[in-house]
């Protein structure tokens, strides 16, 4: 009787989940056929393909030289327009001829498709010296870089060290291969004492 009794506890178990995996192949069928109202698929397109921490990655040149590298504390990518966010970024052009520039700032977006940089929080600057440039540092809080143009713009107030000289003023665009800076609006250039001076090659409307 008893062995009776455990066999049908069995089979009723048996088919309590048969039914409920019939059930739920059932309603996912449905919902392949009719969708369902409660469940979005636009909301997925968006999602990232990969994560990746404390990455790095070079970008080279046609010729197969590196170009600049790009490294952070964390990358997200995603696929549907070609988008990583990264947090801590670091980018460094090492572009033969140039002067390595590093460009560090709290978070960035990076659009691979358009070969460019969007940079946000306390963005900073460095290019050491040069045979052909003076010493630069670049201070804002927003900075888009054009890597394969080597340029930057920025539309915020911007604080640019140039030697001995500072240069203020907002809205800019800086051209590193020809050593170009231009200020969108009226600018102030602070000079370091007379016998000190090595005044900074601009264009615009400095005070």
């Amino acid at each position: 009787m008893h062995k009776r009794t455990a066999h049908r506890w069995r089979l009723t178990a048996i088919m309590v989940v048969g039914t409920f995996f019939a059930f739920g192949t059932f309603w996912l069928v449905q919902l392949a056929q009719n969708g369902d109202g409660s469940v979005d698929p636009n909301n997925f397109k968006n999602e990232p393909d990969y994560i990746v921490e404390q990455f790095s990655f070079v970008r080279m040149t046609p010729e197969g030289k590196p170009r600049y590298l790009v490294s952070g504390a964390k990358l997200t990518h995603r696929p549907i327009d070609d988008t990583s966010d990264v947090e801590r970024p670091v980018l460094q052009g090492v572009a033969p001829g140039q002067p390595v520039t590093t460009i560090t700032s709290q978070r960035a977006r990076i659009r691979h498709t358009q070969n460019q940089a969007d940079l946000l929080g306390n963005v900073n600057v460095v290019r050491p010296e040069s045979p052909t440039n003076r010493a630069m540092q670049l201070k804002t809080e927003a900075l888009t870089v054009y890597t394969d143009e080597d340029r930057m713009t920025s539309d915020q107030p911007v604080e640019v060290t140039l030697g001995n000289s500072t240069i203020r003023g907002t809205g800019m665009e800086a051209n590193n291969a020809t050593g170009e800076l231009r200020f969108a609006s009226r600018g102030q250039i602070v000079y370091p004492p007379k016998g000190a001076r090595a005044a900074p090659t601009t264009t615009g409307k400095p005070q």
